[in-house]
């Protein structure tokens, strides 16, 4: 029984030493560092100390002035730190883990695998000897000097227990060798544990020593004012370029304004695929070179709407969405002015002014009408769908269809009454960074009536529904429709009707 049990101890010995020897071999090459140089140099010759000393040599010849430099510096020191951490690892993986690997599988198990062969080569020795013994003691009976062969048989028999003597020994330093391997399996079976809790421990360093940097990381990235508008949260761009109104929408509007209120069709004809990409681009690291564009209106039209499209969310916020929609179902025009101007004043801040510089304006685009053919119903159809959708609706075409009517009968209103919706004229130069417009003259003598309670010098009455004033001795009917406002007088206490639109 027990040379069964040593024999499979002798099995299970030779595959533990192949099977050591493979996950040695593995492991050697998951490591980035030379083996056994000393940690210095070790980390000099890491991949990631190469990557590192790159990058924080690019941030230098870049400088402070380009962000891709000051971000190569910092992510570039964050490098360096994990190549530290790598280097320790791998000294770590090499002293508790490679080199008893490798002291098992090359060393240890070997030598009691030849204590296995030179017990069999002792064995051989043993028979030899044994069988020289047996044989001189045959022959002692036949021998004609008995003393001599006497003496032969007794020397031949000494070598024979000496021989008996050396595979017994050999024998039992075997055994305990084998019995020693056996009651030892655990703690070879450990040096896998201890990779794993090693690579735990790396990994934690590791995650420690970026998740320090990060926030200097990301205050940098932060600090930087050059980040594409494009597609920014509106509040995040206006924070980080301390503007109160979007770059995009500041700079379309004076552009226009100098060289596009005349355009027929702003909003509606498609601009040059090539020109509004450029321009787009020009916006988003905010140069201020944008002379090129004022020749190409439609282009700078094109800007204006790709920017409020690809808002994250849309001027109107979807918040506000079904408030928008209910108010442009009310029948009545005046309660629905007043409901409109209700889901007005409950935009956020920033929102609520960006809405307002972009109405003011195209209210002042709606003047030249007869020219441009952009009337507000005509703006509103254009450029009302990028200006509100609802959150769960997915493509653009979907969007559109979607909202079309709501945002037509939302935005046409409030383009063609802006002065009631935004009392306050609008500098629409508003950062400065723009030459200042010449003011227009006066298009003619009619003047923008308020609707609603506004008579005679009233103000507006937005803390209730408005309605018409019987006390006054005339009243202002408004009849909205195909882009024109039609002001008839009535007598006080005289049924109003309806008045035709002008052929």
């Amino acid at each position: 029984i027990e040379k069964d049990y040593i024999v499979l101890i002798e099995r299970r010995m030779e595959l533990v030493r192949l099977v050591s020897h493979n996950a040695h071999k593995r492991l050697v090459t998951c490591l980035q560092g030379h083996i056994g140089t000393e940690a210095e140099k070790r980390h000099k010759k890491l991949p990631l100390t190469a990557l590192s000393q790159a990058m924080q040599d690019g941030g230098s010849q870049l400088g402070e002035e380009s962000l891709i430099g000051k971000m190569m510096d910092v992510c570039g020191e964050a490098e360096s730190r994990l190549a530290s951490e790598l280097m320790q690892h791998e000294v770590q993986l090499e002293r508790d883990i490679l080199e008893p690997l490798n002291q098992l599988a090359e060393v240890d198990i070997p030598n009691i695998l030849r204590q296995r062969k030179q017990l069999a080569k002792l064995v051989l020795d043993y028979d030899s000897a044994r069988a020289r013994w047996l044989q001189a003691s045959k022959s002692i009976h036949f021998s004609t000097n008995y003393q001599a062969t006497a003496a032969k048989v007794e020397t031949l028999k000494d070598e024979m227990d000496e021989a008996l003597n050396k595979v017994e020994m050999c024998k039992d330093q075997l055994s305990a060798d084998m019995y020693n391997f056996s009651s030892k399996e655990g703690d070879y079976a450990r040096y896998y544990v201890i990779l794993v809790e090693a690579q735990a421990d790396y990994h934690r360093r590791s995650l420690a020593a970026l998740e320090g940097v990060l926030p200097t990381i990301q205050a940098q990235n932060d600090s930087w004012m050059e980040k594409p508008a494009y597609g920014t949260a509106l509040e995040e761009h206006l924070k980080r370029s301390n503007r109160e109104i979007a770059l995009p929408l500041e700079a379309c509007v004076m552009m226009l304004l100098e060289t596009g209120m005349k355009e027929e069709g702003l909003f509606r004809i498609a601009a040059g695929a090539s020109k509004l990409k450029k321009l787009k681009a020009a916006l988003d690291c905010s140069t201020s070179q944008l002379e090129e564009f004022y020749s190409d209106p439609h282009a700078v039209a094109g800007a204006l709407k790709s920017y409020l499209r690809e808002l994250p969310e849309p001027l109107l916020t979807f918040s506000l969405y079904d408030e928008w929609t209910q108010a442009s179902n009310v029948s009545d025009p005046d309660r629905r002015l007043q409901a409109l101007w209700v889901a007005c004043d409950g935009l956020p801040k920033n929102h609520k002014a960006n809405f307002r510089y972009l109405v003011k304006f195209l209210a002042k685009l709606a003047q030249d009408s007869e020219v441009n053919k952009m009337t507000p119903s005509n703006i509103a159809i254009v450029l009302g769908p990028n200006l509100l959708w609802s959150k769960t609706e997915g493509t653009l075409a979907e969007m559109a269809a979607a909202t079309s009517v709501h945002v037509v009968a939302i935005i046409e209103p409030i383009i063609q009454h802006a002065d009631w919706f935004f009392p306050d004229d609008v500098d629409f130069n508003v950062s400065g960074m723009f030459v200042a417009m010449t003011p227009e003259p006066d298009p003619g003598p009619f003047e923008r009536r308020r609707p609603g309670s506004l008579v005679d010098g009233d103000t507006p009455r937005k803390d209730r529904y408005l309605s018409y004033p019987r006390s006054t001795a005339v009243s202002a009917l408004y009849v909205v429709a195909d882009e024109s406002i039609t002001v008839k007088e009535t007598p006080a206490g005289e049924q109003e009707q309806p008045i035709p639109l002008p052929s």
